[in-house]
């Protein structure tokens, strides 16, 4: 009996050490594969991270540092060098090797039906080759100064692992072998995601042993999971939710200045666009096309009112494509006033003093309070004279609408990797398959003048050179073409119970390794 009751004793001591070794992570979205170069989206990246590591990767404020690689050099304008990590090991033992580096750029832009290819990375790579077995020189078709940035984001896989290994093989956990911190335990389309530490990672020990991200759709639900103790940190935080949470001593809280900027496309494009109507009803051309009714939907726009009320302070007005202080960023590029007078004025000079009609679209399931944000926008261009209408789609429904250029006005948003020239490269610059540019203009924006300048900003090796270039397409872009309409920088959010810590990160991703104890 006394044996018993020591063993029993011993069993309730151990049991609060084995729950507070695990961490429950309530995230918006699990993966949509578990295959590392499947898609290029923030959510599978982030979960890619645990399992397995770029050459030199972005630390929470997106500036690099080593990972694989404990340096990547430039040699010429078309030759990078690279130096791995001797220390670093694939979980099944092996070191990392030029073989596997070219291995993995051979085929992360290759992944069979990947919705969102990873090509604009590993296209400008002409070769990959050997110096010694722990040097690799990468050379590309031309000067490429954003190649560490694109290649922060491809993490290296087992060569040995992964060939002939298919997006099937890395769902059911078969070839998941990396170097990251975390090994692969489990995972089905709609269930958590496990993992457990990886006890021969080379880098510093994550604080937990063992992992689970649990997909919570609905914010509230998130929340109130956190709060029942079914789980132990949440991501993106409703912010009525966040301010009360702040203030409850059970919890502690994380934010940071988001790079997403949430925006407006315009169809600029087209001659007659698909919700523009005449205030009749009739048909129109296309007024979105005329730069001045560009620049008078945007002054029409309060973004601090939208900053204030329906973001509640978890927001920064914009005016500029990536928030101060960011690569290429321009101090006079501030938030547009809201400037009513001046927008009718325009309006009048355009020819439409009467306005027209038009319906704004937006998502109601992928940024916080996005389908408020998109009625208060239609509202407040209705003080502008325009009748509008309003509708919202569910996250797959959006962005598949959107892409196949659906709609006229439509609330998105983006993130750099991790200068200005990103968002130059994917929004502004004329839609052009072939060179891998205008990827996500969903607006169809089109000036050849700015064209050539990112073009040449995107081969300028020399940082000065390139911020100039820059700073001149994106005042051009948003100055005086008004190419799309800036809104606000999101406020990353997170909320755990107490005793646990998080490093909030700028690029929005939820990474277990992030999470630590308090002392």
């Amino acid at each position: 009996m006394k044996m018993r009751a020591a063993l029993l004793a011993a069993t309730l001591l151990a049991t609060p050490a084995i729950a507070q070794d695990n961490l429950r992570i309530g995230v918006e979205a699990g993966p949509t594969s578990l295959d590392p170069h499947f898609a290029s989206l923030i959510t599978n990246i982030a979960f890619s991270r645990h399992v397995f590591q770029p050459l030199m990767e972005q630390d929470h404020q997106q500036n690099l540092r080593p990972a694989i690689a404990t340096a990547m050099r430039v040699i010429d304008d078309t030759t990078w060098e690279v130096t791995l990590d001797p220390r670093a090991r694939f979980h099944d033992g092996a070191p990392v090797t030029a073989e596997d580096i070219a291995f993995t750029i051979g085929r992360a832009g290759d992944v069979p039906n990947s919705p969102s290819s990873f090509r604009y990375a590993t296209r400008p790579i002409a070769a990959v080759e050997a110096v010694n077995p722990t040097t690799v020189r990468i050379r590309t078709h031309q000067p490429t100064p954003l190649l560490p940035n694109f290649l922060a984001l491809v993490m290296i896989v087992s060569k040995k692992h992964g060939e002939g290994a298919t997006t099937a093989d890395y769902n059911a956990g078969r070839a998941m072998v990396g170097t990251g911190p975390f090994r692969h335990v489990s995972w089905q389309p709609g269930s958590p995601v496990v993992m457990e530490r990886n006890p021969d990672f080379a880098g510093g020990a994550p604080a937990f042993a063992r992992v689970e991200f649990r997909p919570i759709v609905n914010p509230g639900a998130r929340v109130a999971a956190l709060q029942a103790g079914d789980v132990d940190l949440i991501e993106i935080v409703p912010p009525d939710h966040f301010a009360r949470l702040r203030t409850d001593q059970r919890f502690a809280t994380a934010e940071s200045p988001s790079n997403r900027l949430i925006f407006l496309t315009l169809d600029s494009d087209r001659e007659t666009s698909p919700h523009v109507r005449a205030k009749d009803g009739g048909p129109i051309a296309n007024p979105l096309r005329d730069a001045r009714v560009r620049r008078a939907l945007s002054l029409a726009i309060n973004r601090e009112a939208l900053v204030s009320r329906i973001m509640q302070g978890q927001a920064l007005a914009a005016g500029d494509l990536g928030p101060p202080g960011y690569f290429g960023t321009s101090p006079d590029l501030t938030p547009p006033p809201f400037d009513l007078e001046q927008a009718r004025r325009l309006m009048a000079e355009a020819g439409l003093p009467n306005g027209f009609a038009v319906q704004v679209n937006g998502p109601n399931d992928r940024f916080p309070n996005d389908e408020q944000i998109v009625q208060a926008i239609a509202q407040m261009w209705t003080r502008l004279g325009l009748t509008t209408t309003v509708e919202t789609r569910t996250r797959s429904v959006w962005l598949s609408e959107a892409a196949q250029l659906k709609y006229s006005v439509n609330l998105a948003g983006f993130s750099p990797n991790p200068e200005i020239l990103g968002m130059l490269e994917t929004q502004i610059h004329s839609w052009n398959p072939q060179l891998g540019l205008g990827t996500a203009n969903r607006g169809r924006f089109s000036n050849p003048e700015i064209d050539a300048i990112i073009q040449r900003a995107r081969t300028t090796i020399d940082n000065e050179q390139r911020r100039a270039l820059t700073q001149q397409a994106t005042r051009m872009a948003l100055r005086d073409q008004t190419a799309l309409v800036p809104l606000y920088f999101q406020v990353n959010t997170w909320a755990m119970r107490r005793g646990i810590t998080y490093v909030a990160r700028t690029d929005e991703m939820t990474l277990a390794f992030s999470a630590g104890r308090s002392r």
